[in-house]
């Protein structure tokens, strides 16, 4: 049945989902990628477009043939004009003209960019003004990364302070904290796999903190609203609350997730894969990655680390004390739950259902026996009235 279904028991807090309490092992883990993210950033480094480290880019028309052949057609010419460098990136592009093919090399001389440039339009046949050569200078780059650095900080600051409003630092802190571990993350699986980095993957980076954000806020949300006057009963510790509104968060946050990842993939596998469009791939690719590792860390960071900031509010700590003070009694039978009986009211209701069954047992009629009562009168039910005279008060004769 539907109410025995999976996102039933997770917002009852009966699937046994313990994501709070095993927090040390989250933490753990993040550790751990984190420091690998770090070693990578140190010794592999990111692959940078020529938009970062400068370069050269030919385009040529697609009548030429496939990207592949022309790919193998530049890396001939630029073999042949020993520059020691190759094609980098090579990727269909639309244009007023019609479509062409951009490739991307490493930084040539002034010099070798022509010489690969009337290379490249002799092997295919064509006249040297259908190839387009441009330099572009890491300072560009440089510009771009700047700005996104700028755009960061004043994001996580408009965030810190909308936090601390909606509602409270330890929130805030724990938000950012997560919004930071996904951004580590996503670039150590760019620097891990060498995926380039471009103008648009800034771009992709920046737009993933939103998404991270609202996931995180959804879940807070929810451990606000079962967390709200929480210190009034002795029912629930704060990490046992926060840990429920997880559960019942958990099917929203992975539909939201999957429903943002499907036209994402879209766009990354179709619109890249299938149509060869580079600038799609570019933005494409951070979206898919930084969407995906968002989900995981506003479940399995965010809120954890929020109940461990929690508890150290000496008011949280007061009310989980006698919260484990409570169940230990309970369970040593010391006292009873809220509602049950005392064992003296137990006794005298005991006692009552007892006496009230025995009167009931004596006041009981025999089997066979008469029922007790008046016995009717009347012509059906005994003698009739007026001493057996007929109505009327004839006499038989």
């Amino acid at each position: 049945m539907a109410q025995n279904g999976l996102a039933s028991r997770l917002y009852n807090g009966e699937a046994g989902l313990n994501v709070v309490g095993r927090r040390k092992l989250w933490f753990g883990v993040a550790g751990i990628l984190i420091l690998i993210a770090i070693l990578s950033f140190s010794i592999r480094g990111f692959s940078l477009g020529i938009e970062f480290a400068g370069g050269n880019s030919f385009q040529v028309p697609a009548s030429v043939g496939t990207l592949e052949q022309a790919e193998e057609e530049v890396n001939s010419a630029l073999a042949a004009e020993n520059t020691g460098i190759e094609v980098a990136t090579a990727q269909k592009v639309g244009g007023p003209g019609g479509d062409s093919y951009e490739l991307r090399t490493g930084q040539l001389s002034a010099e070798q960019a022509n010489a690969v440039q009337t290379r490249i339009a002799q092997d295919f046949g064509i006249n040297v003004n259908q190839v387009s050569g441009n330099q572009v200078s890491e300072a560009w780059g440089s510009q771009v990364t700047e700005r996104a650095v700028l755009g960061l900080v004043i994001f996580i600051a408009l965030v810190m302070v909308y936090l601390i409003l909606r509602f409270e630092w330890r929130m805030a802190v724990a938000a950012v904290s997560s919004l930071f571990m996904n951004l580590i993350l996503t670039a150590g699986i760019y620097s891990l796999v060498g995926f380039e980095v471009t103008p648009s993957t800034i771009i992709g980076f920046l737009t993933i903190l939103g998404f991270a954000l609202y996931d995180v806020v959804v879940v807070f949300d929810k451990v606000q609203e079962n967390t709200r006057g929480i210190t009034a009963n002795n029912n629930q510790t704060y990490s046992e609350a926060a840990n429920l509104a997880v559960n019942q968060s958990l099917m929203r946050s992975l539909n939201t997730s999957v429903v943002a990842l499907l036209p994402v993939g879209g766009l990354l596998f179709i619109g890249a894969g299938l149509l060869g469009a580079g600038t799609l791939k570019d933005l494409g690719l951070v979206l898919f990655v930084g969407m995906a590792v968002a989900f995981v860390t506003s479940i399995l960071v965010a809120t954890p680390l929020l109940a461990l900031l929690k508890n150290y509010d000496p008011r949280i700590q007061a009310h989980n004390k006698r919260v484990l003070a409570r169940r230990g009694a309970l369970a040593r039978g010391e006292v009873t739950p809220k509602g049950a009986p005392s064992p003296a009211q137990a006794d005298a209701t005991d006692a009552q259902l007892d006496s009230d069954s025995a009167a009931l047992a004596g006041a009981a009629p025999k089997v066979g026996a008469r029922p007790a009562g008046k016995r009717p009168t009347g012509a059906r039910g005994g003698r009739p009235g007026g001493g057996g005279n007929r109505p009327g008060g004839a006499k038989r004769r």
